[in-house]
Parts: structure tokens; sequence; C-alpha cells
């Protein structure tokens, strides 16, 4: 799991046929510190409602994703799984 900051929104005309219809955010992982860059931004389908500027928890568990858009494979590797208050 990671903690990052949304800086914004994807929009694709074409992508796998798993994530149709889901909302697809740019997710900048932070640091302990809550502010320095962690790596490269990601991109994460958005399971809870999160938008730009608001800090999010990010996971990987391909599990959850899988669940989430009700399908046995997908190519998404990161979802938002909450909003940090």
């Amino acid at each position: 799991m990671l903690v990052g900051n949304v800086i914004g929104n994807v929009t694709s005309t074409v992508k796998h046929s798993s994530m149709n219809g889901q909302k697809l955010l740019v997710v900048q992982p932070t640091m302990a510190d809550n502010t320095s860059a962690d790596g490269d931004p990601l991109i994460a389908i958005d399971m809870v409602g999160a938008g730009i500027g608001e800090r999010v928890v990010l996971t990987s568990d391909s599990l959850s994703v899988r669940e989430f858009l009700n399908v046995d494979a997908t190519p998404a590797r990161w979802t938002v799984a909450a909003i940090e208050d």
C-alpha cells in the first residue's frame, strides 16, 4: 500500500475491456513526510470517488481489483482504496 496525492484525471478512448466505464486517476505517491514525491506518478482505478487534491491510499492487490471490476483478469495494477481524512 502507498499514500499519495491525486494530481489529475486520465482520459482514455481505448483501454482494456475490463476497465470500460472506470474512472482513472493520476496519483503521485509521497514519502513519510507527506510532501516529498516517492517515484513517478501512477495511474489508478478510483474505487472510492476521490478527486484532484485529495490524499488517498493506493493498493496493488490484484484480488481486490478483480473483485471490484468483477472480472477474472485485468491489466490494472493500482486502485484507490481509501481517501485519507
